[in-house]
């Protein structure tokens, strides 16, 4: 099928849409989406993959438009991923998930991970503060906007990154903070790197986006409280006291990505070039919406899917050795946050979110996702504990995913 062909008949389709704008306007995009969403928004799939429930499409604006507004309905964000380049046939999309579909069906073979105390960790753990992560989503939803292609998609990226240098300027290791630039959108990511002291070359990643969107286009205000400022600041706390560590033997790398509510921009773009880099990723965990206890108070939920069964049993151990929280279990489809970035190029990952999906706060991705008193920052404190505790534990073992 040739990539012309493709178009054409696309865009072809597209005029069945009632609200189609003039599609000038809007760029053709490439996408992997949850495939249900695709068939029930009614738009053409090049290529399906049912095992995976993952779908190829080639999208104009109003397409996107749609798309995205079915995931809010079912409470998701837009479950997708935009490809950097067009596909210049189908037999390359066939390969790429036939990957990610072995990926997903790979079996394991091992025992159930223990995670033994460690009082230093124990210790650690009680320096985090809820009152923290607050001030950080107060300050963070002052912002009108943080969408990747408003006028000024930099402006609370820069005022974050130079918090981040401020905090860790004082350190007594090798510590980095870079923003890092992307080719399809002009909004920038922020990476903070901790370089391990025995074995650098193995990395252990923390991310959250730091973007937010409200109504199509970004043009509403867009506050982003919970999503996902409250990310953000769970990851933000997180490093704040492993700041105050020693320095970890492998390297910690901690991200706030820059557009993924437009298909996981950022993090795509970075875990791509780690994969070309052939790195040594032992670990990613994703911090996206940790505000709401839509379940009830400190209960949290994994993904279940495109995530890794080993380090969803590790979080599991690290619950049973320090947090003695309730873990409930859910799917979210394909392209639900930057965990799928990773995941689809082979990286462990692992995604604990504030409560099931059909339990999220409702009113994500409108100008309503503001603090209030529905909001738990206690709750938002778990998410933190999640991350420490992983930076002091597995950023200091040997421990990784089991060959298979």
């Amino acid at each position: 099928m040739k990539k012309t062909i493709a178009l054409l008949s696309l865009l072809a389709s597209a005029q069945a849409f009632s609200h189609v704008p003039d599609l000038k306007n809007y760029p053709i995009q490439a996408v992997y989406a949850d495939l249900t969403l695709l068939k029930k928004a009614n738009i053409p799939v090049l290529y399906a993959d049912t095992n995976t429930n993952i779908g190829y499409s080639v999208l104009t604006g109003p397409m996107l438009q749609k798309l995205s507004e079915l995931s809010h309905q079912h409470g998701r964000c837009g479950n997708f991923e935009a490809l950097s380049e067009i596909p210049n046939d189908i037999n390359s999309v066939k390969k790429d998930l036939e990957i990610l579909n072995k990926l997903q069906t790979r079996t394991y073979n091992y025992a159930n991970i223990k995670v033994a105390q460690n009082p230093k960790i124990a210790d650690a753990l009680q320096e985090l503060k809820s009152d923290n992560i607050k001030q950080t989503v107060t300050w963070l939803s002052a912002y009108p906007t943080r969408y990747n292609r408003a006028p000024n998609p930099n402006i609370h990226v820069v005022d974050f990154s130079e918090k981040l240098k401020l905090l860790t300027q004082n350190s007594s290791y090798p510590i980095t903070v870079d923003l890092i630039a992307h080719k399809n959108t002009p909004q920038k990511s922020i990476r903070v790197s901790i370089k391990g002291k025995t074995k650098p070359e193995q990395h252990v990643i923390f991310g959250g986006h730091l973007d937010s969107i409200s109504g199509w286009g970004g043009t509403g205000r867009a506050p982003g409280a919970d999503d996902n400022a409250s990310g953000s600041a769970s990851l933000l706390e997180a490093l704040r006291v492993v700041l105050t560590q020693e320095q970890p033997e492998r390297t910690l790398e901690f991200f706030w990505y820059a557009g993924e509510e437009s298909g996981l921009l950022g993090s795509a773009e970075i875990a791509e070039s780690y994969k070309l880099e052939k790195k040594n990723v032992i670990a990613v965990l994703q911090l996206d919406m940790t505000l709401f206890p839509g379940d009830g108070e400190f209960k949290i939920t994994s993904i279940t899917d495109f995530t890794s069964p080993w380090l969803r049993d590790y979080m599991k151990a690290l619950n049973a050795t320090y947090l003695n929280i309730e873990i409930l279990d859910d799917k979210c489809g394909y392209g639900c946050s930057d965990h799928a970035s990773w995941n689809r190029r082979g990286f462990p990952t692992l995604f604990p979110t504030e409560a099931k999906f059909n339990s999220m706060f409702q009113y994500i991705h409108t100008d309503k996702d503001v603090i209030s008193s529905v909001m738990n920052f206690e709750h938002s404190l778990i998410f933190s504990k999640i991350a420490l505790a992983m930076a002091l534990d597995l950023g200091n073992s040997e421990q990784r995913e089991p060959l298979f």
